[in-house]
């Protein structure tokens, strides 16, 4: 049985180093841990959560340009300040809105999609892990720039390392994820075999915490729907603290 208790405890040694609220002290972040998710990605459906979000990243890219919009502007300055070019290297969010408004959201598996649809539909850039690949809690830190990690190049599994400064997600192996949200790694991805998985939602202002409840709200909610006997637990890591 899924072990609630588990998840808190994983949750409670999750940290956001204090050199990143010292770069961006609006940043907020809320984890999900989940436990009993069955096998294939369970019952629930994804194809109308995907359309409804495709549908409303057209609307909103044919009344403003992609950049303007307030979240990904944020983004967009958050990653400048620790050397990214924004042009070159999107946030999370701002990549999904351009291709899910283009080609609509890429088909991966459904825990992926389920989670790409929400993060459309909430204007926040939200990944998800494998919890069975973690070792350690997760961390968000700057960069010393010799951590590695573990991805794809041209086809070929590659070890690449981060640029010192750099904000990433990590555990006790390495980097799971580069550039904050920009890029997860290979080594706890989502498969449709994954049974537990770590939610990630990055928040920046000008998106309330209200609105990043109602994200996670409705992650939550989808989530229950994949099948009975699914663990959910939940925190926010903040400046000033934590729910």
């Amino acid at each position: 049985m899924p072990d609630a208790g588990e998840l808190e405890r994983f949750l409670a040694a999750a940290r956001v180093d204090p050199a990143v609220f010292a770069l961006r002290p609006d940043y907020r972040a809320a984890l999900v841990a989940v436990d009993g998710i069955p096998a294939g990605g369970g019952e629930g459906g994804t194809a109308a959560l995907v359309a409804d979000a495709e549908a409303y990243a057209r609307e909103l890219l044919a009344a403003s340009p992609v950049d303007e919009l307030p979240h990904v502007a944020a983004w967009r300055e958050a990653y400048r300040a620790f050397g990214a070019k924004p042009q070159r290297t999107r946030n999370s969010l701002e990549a999904l809105l351009r291709r899910a408004a283009a080609d609509g959201l890429p088909q991966v598996n459904p825990l992926t999609d389920l989670y790409n649809a929400v993060s459309v539909l909430h204007q926040v850039p939200l990944g998800g892990e494998d919890l069975t690949g973690y070792l350690g809690a997760p961390r968000l830190i700057r960069a010393v720039g010799d951590e590695p990690f573990d991805t794809v190049a041209a086809g070929e599994d590659v070890v690449e390392h981060p640029e010192p400064g750099e904000v990433v997600w990590c555990d006790e192996v390495g980097v799971t994820c580069r550039r904050w949200n920009h890029r997860q790694g290979r080594r706890t991805r989502l498969t449709e075999e994954t049974s537990r998985a770590l939610f990630i939602l990055d928040a920046l202002a000008p998106l309330t915490d209200e609105a990043v409840a109602a994200a996670v709200q409705a992650l939550v909610d989808r989530i229950a729907e994949l099948g009975p006997g699914i663990t959910v637990t939940t925190r926010v890591l903040a400046p000033e603290g934590d729910d």
